[in-house]
């Protein structure tokens, strides 16, 4: 356990909104941090690198957060927790590996055309509208919405649907337990109906091949699993994109000088790409959450005992034993191996798709304004209160 006496407030306030929180420059000090959620549960927080990376991969942690008696996030919303989920090995191995196999690196890079093309589209429309365009409405979310849309086959007019019942889904204290409810029920139901049509009239996208894949698979998805599934990818493949691609140009044009060093070489978007990535100023640990099976010994000798809810802390990618000059950006850094996308057997199985749509985002808004700035004092950003995600409300840029 800490050994302060008082659970500190979690997620850590951006304040000001484009600096590193306080809390993460002395968050190593220990290994373990009692923290308050929005729910006013508890939950322990592991801090250190070696530790995250071990414990993502450990047995010992249930992710089956809706069967135990796991701290809630929010006091309104059960979020991810799913009692019909099995999201533990080895189940979780069998549905992910069929995932994978639709999901594969051939159809992700076939895409980048596409992504190019809609970002195109995006920034004419941005300079055919008004200025200063908010970067968020304007680019941010729309690109991976269509991308990731056109993926599993949603129908391009009901994306902004789509859009609704994932905010209301993804609400941690910002709607009521009525409106989360009503969001809740109309996405499973519009999911319900979208897979039927897929099964029905079958065509080239993510839905079509899970389907397929699934009726020749010996350990097929129930119908319950794989709208589970669509679910999970409709979700990580927008909102989580999104906001990175809008905080990361938010980090960038603060930075102008890193700005101007990508323009003179695009070759080192990848890496920088990368480096934004660790630096993770748009989220927290929230969808790390976990339940302790057994107690579990860390690195130094602390214990997470049985029973305790645990989050595998993204603020690790500031751990300095691991990443020299961790709260300095540097997009050259090599041997970049951060916690975002996380590790072992739960590392995000959409990680290719959001670095293909960060770097071509980061290179196509670069090379499209030369003389691309943020439009309000960076203390003006606005970190929206309540959300899941802790991306900017706006980001109003002018060229």
């Amino acid at each position: 356990m800490s050994s302060s006496s008082t659970p500190v407030s979690y997620p850590f306030a951006w304040d000001p909104p484009l600096a590193v929180p306080d809390r993460w420059r002395d968050l190593r000090d220990r290994s373990l941090v009692e923290v308050q959620l929005p729910s006013g549960d508890t939950a322990l927080l592991v801090t250190r690198y070696r530790d995250v990376r071990a414990l993502f991969s450990d047995r010992r942690l249930s992710r089956n957060t809706a069967r135990y008696p796991t701290s809630r996030i929010s006091p309104n919303n059960d979020l991810f927790g799913d009692p019909e989920i099995d999201s533990d090995p080895p189940r979780y191995l069998d549905e992910r590996a069929i995932v994978t196999r639709a999901f594969s690196a051939r159809r992700l890079e076939a895409l980048r055309p596409l992504v190019w093309q809609v970002a195109g589209e995006l920034m004419d429309a941005m300079d055919a509208g008004p200025r200063p365009a908010d970067l968020m409405e304007a680019f941010a979310f729309p690109l991976p919405i269509r991308i990731i849309c056109h993926m599993l086959g949603v129908p391009p007019g009901d994306n902004d649907r789509f859009r609704a019942l994932v905010d209301g889904f993804m609400s941690v204290t910002k709607m009521s337990a009525e409106d989360v409810e009503r969001c809740r029920a109309g996405l499973w139901s519009y999911l319900d109906e979208l897979i039927e049509a897929h099964r029905a009239a079958p065509g080239d996208d993510l839905i079509s091949e899970l389907i397929r894949v699934n009726t020749t698979d010996p350990n097929a998805l129930s119908d319950y699993q794989l709208q589970h599934w669509v679910r999970t990818l409709l979700i990580a493949g927008y909102v989580t994109t999104a906001s990175q691609i809008g905080t990361s140009m938010a980090v960038l044009l603060n930075q102008p000088h890193i700005v101007e060093e990508l323009r003179q070489d695009f070759s080192l978007v990848p890496g920088a790409v990368e480096e934004l990535l660790r630096f993770q100023l748009m989220g927290a640990s929230l969808g790390s959450l976990r339940y302790a099976l057994a107690d579990i010994e860390l690195s130094d000798g602390a214990v997470v005992p049985a029973g305790s809810t645990v989050m595998l802390s993204v603020e690790s990618n500031m751990d300095d034993t691991v990443f020299e000059n961790p709260f300095e950006l540097d997009i050259r850094r090599t041997e970049n191996h951060h916690m975002t996308f996380g590790s072992g057997i739960h590392y995000c199985a959409g990680a290719a798709l959001a670095r293909m749509e960060l770097q071509v985002s980061t290179e196509g808004l670069l090379r499209r304004y030369p003389k691309l700035r943020l439009a309000v004092p960076k203390e003006e950003l606005a970190r929206p209160a309540g959300g899941f995600l802790a991306a900017f409300s706006a980001v109003p840029v002018d060229w």
